[in-house]
């Protein structure tokens, strides 16, 4: 399944997320929550993210500094999770810090993840992709 839309929400008083309900069959059974290198936070489903990570790190030399790093990088800012029977997800503090998360939360559809932005970051950052967006495509190839 493809994760795609912008929804909003807010975080209630336990800081969990209510999943939308389009998306929590694919979640369904454990999530990995994944501090991203952009000011967000992640959600892929275990089996993705387990992929993801696995190419990433395949054939490179597993005793190099680089490679060593990456593994830090990919495994020590994700947390394994599950939704709850009423689809919610607890985001733990470290990772709400990293995106700068408070309550509410503009969850984005990235293809093989979900992403949750601050929502004021998210509206700033979507701006300028916005204006970015035809420098971009022609960047990787694509015509506008």
């Amino acid at each position: 399944m493809a994760f795609h839309g912008t929804f909003e929400h807010t975080l209630d008083a336990k800081h969990r997320l209510t999943v939308p309900s389009k998306f929590r069959s694919a979640l369904a059974g454990r999530v990995v929550l994944a501090r991203a290198v952009d000011r967000c936070i992640s959600v892929y489903p275990a089996d993705t993210y387990e992929a993801m990570t696995q190419a990433a790190l395949a054939g490179l030399n597993p005793f190099s500094p680089q490679a060593r790093e990456l593994k830090r990088v990919l495994f020590a800012n994700a947390t394994d999770a599950e939704l709850d029977s009423a689809g919610r997800v607890m985001v733990p503090p470290r990772y709400r810090e990293h995106a700068g998360i408070d309550r509410d939360v503009v969850i984005t559809g990235a293809g093989d993840c979900l992403e949750l932005w601050d929502a004021a970051t998210w509206a700033t950052y979507d701006s300028d992709l916005t204006e970015r967006a035809p420098d971009l495509t022609a960047r990787l190839g694509h015509p506008a």
